[in-house]
């Protein structure tokens, strides 16, 4: 009878806990973003990051003040279209799934290591946890575990976080990028947004843009 009464308690503590995290299905997720020299600790840019959801359908848009770059993600098929505005100049670059998977090889088998760090920000309670690389580098990530991402191939660095991320930073050169939620949005998204320009731009796969780099 105790076993029995004991097992139900534990049945009972799992089902509040999934019901106590809100899944986000659709909507829109804002990041304020602050760019330093990562030597020195001086303000270099700044920029935003507005991520929209509607099922397997993902486009981020990053807008700083050279320009702006949007990711058209389709997380059933697995390709994507990354559209470049700067200088004047638009480029289409189109990505099949092979390509996305080597553009984010770099996160595969990250692993987020959970510390006793505990703290508000943006109204949500956060906790902070170390996200190891296989590359042996490492960021810091504070996220709630109140809310998720239904779509966890929204974005490949954060598959496995079990929460949504709330504050991160990470170094890319000698950059450091620091991101910070700014607003969140449960409204439904127009399926129009993920919508490809049909012209425009100047159109390349992700192997010329690679080539064009080196």
């Amino acid at each position: 009878m105790k076993k029995n009464i004991l097992t139900l308690l534990v049945l009972l503590s799992s089902f509040s806990f999934v019901y106590a995290q809100k899944t986000i299905s659709e909507g829109t997720i804002c990041y304020a973003i602050q760019i330093k020299n990562s030597a020195k600790q001086t303000n270099v840019d700044s920029a935003t990051s507005t991520i929209y959801l509607k099922g397997g359908s993902v486009r981020t848009d990053m807008i700083n003040s050279l320009g702006n770059e949007t990711t058209i993600y389709d997380s059933k098929a697995g390709n994507a279209t990354i559209l470049k505005q700067y200088s004047g100049q638009k480029l289409m670059i189109t990505l099949t799934k092979e390509n996305w998977d080597k553009k984010f090889a770099r996160y595969n088998g990250i692993v987020f290591k959970p510390t006793a760090e505990v703290k508000t920000i943006a109204g949500y309670k956060c906790k902070k946890a170390i996200a190891q690389l296989s590359d042996s580098t490492s960021f810091s990530v504070y996220y709630t575990s109140d809310l998720n991402v239904f779509n966890k191939d929204y974005d490949p660095i954060f598959k496995s976080l079990p929460g949504l991320p709330i504050q991160y930073e990470f170094e890319r050169g000698p950059l450091l990028f620091s991101y910070t939620l700014s607003s969140l949005d449960q409204s439904p998204v127009p399926a129009a947004k993920f919508e490809i320009p049909k012209s425009g731009y100047r159109v390349m796969t992700y192997d010329e843009s690679q080539q064009k780099k080196n």
